[in-house]
């Protein structure tokens, strides 16, 4: 039985309160980078789908896409996209796996994923200095911020749901707010407040907060930096026309030989 990391209720209900006085700023980063990306692939996608949390930031930059929201069931028709996007919703996910093979399942052959996620470098600052303040007020911890996949972690999840190509790379980003409560603000206006099934249910008393704040490393000016560490998952269904590896036994030198000739400096010459 797959782990239920998420409370939904409760992200549903951060995500509707963000609406009130939105952030979305990295939500509109991920599509730029997604527009830069499509740029790149010499393909016109007719039929594109969007997993996302806030269809607002999609409705009008993929005209004719089927926006569909981020539930454990994703409403996608199989084979009906030669595009999908998951748009920066997988890291909230119970099972990511599942929703990897749901998208893969939804694209027609030849199509393509992008999936866009919170990687494992977010928020380093505020986990170290939360974890640090609790375990001195309390003696212990508790489920405060979402754990998040690194990405050498994240291309062979691309594999197992089968999808070929598989590519991950990280978009590093810095936002400088004034201070922790800044911060805070900034995170319930994005709907990241913590919605982890596990969590307290209890209000976190204020002198946690205040030492959080004295712990979390300042910037030369006073400020603070906080970091967003975008992951880029990219992969295709499975076609005839897709380059394939070579077949084990194929390579015209073997491991053994190329390792040899490194240690020797015999190196094979390369044409050209």
């Amino acid at each position: 039985m797959t782990p239920i990391l998420t409370d939904r209720t409760a992200l549903l209900r951060h995500r509707a309160r963000a609406l009130r006085a939105p952030a979305l700023f990295l939500h509109e980063d991920a599509a730029a980078e997604v527009d830069e990306r499509l740029n790149e692939v010499n393909r016109r996608f007719t039929s594109p789908a969007v997993v996302t949390g806030f269809p607002q930031v999609w409705q009008d930059r993929l005209p004719g896409a089927k926006i569909v929201p981020d539930a454990d069931e994703l409403a996608l028709d199989p084979g009906a996209h030669d595009l999908v996007i998951h748009a920066l919703a997988l890291h909230w996910a119970n099972d990511p796996v599942g929703q990897l093979v749901q998208c893969r399942r939804a694209l027609k052959p030849d199509g393509l994923f992008l999936g866009l996620m919170f990687g494992g470098r977010t928020l380093w600052e505020l986990r170290a200095a939360l974890a640090e303040a609790e375990s001195a007020i309390t003696g212990g911890l508790s489920p405060r911020v979402l754990p998040m996949a690194e990405i050498r972690d994240l291309g062979a999840l691309l594999q197992r749901a089968g999808l070929a190509l598989p590519v991950a790379d990280a978009i590093p980003r810095e936002v400088i707010y004034r201070d922790l409560p800044h911060l805070m603000h900034d995170l319930r206006a994005m709907g990241e407040a913590n919605a982890l099934h596990d969590r307290l249910r209890r209000p976190t008393s204020r002198a946690l907060f205040a030492k959080a704040a004295a712990l979390y490393p300042p910037r030369a000016d006073g400020r603070i930096a906080a970091t967003f560490e975008i992951i880029c998952l990219t992969g295709w269904a499975p076609h005839d026309s897709q380059q394939k590896p070579l077949r084990p036994g194929s390579a015209a030198q073997s491991l053994a030989d190329a390792l040899a000739a490194a240690r020797t400096g015999n190196l094979p010459k390369r044409d050209g």
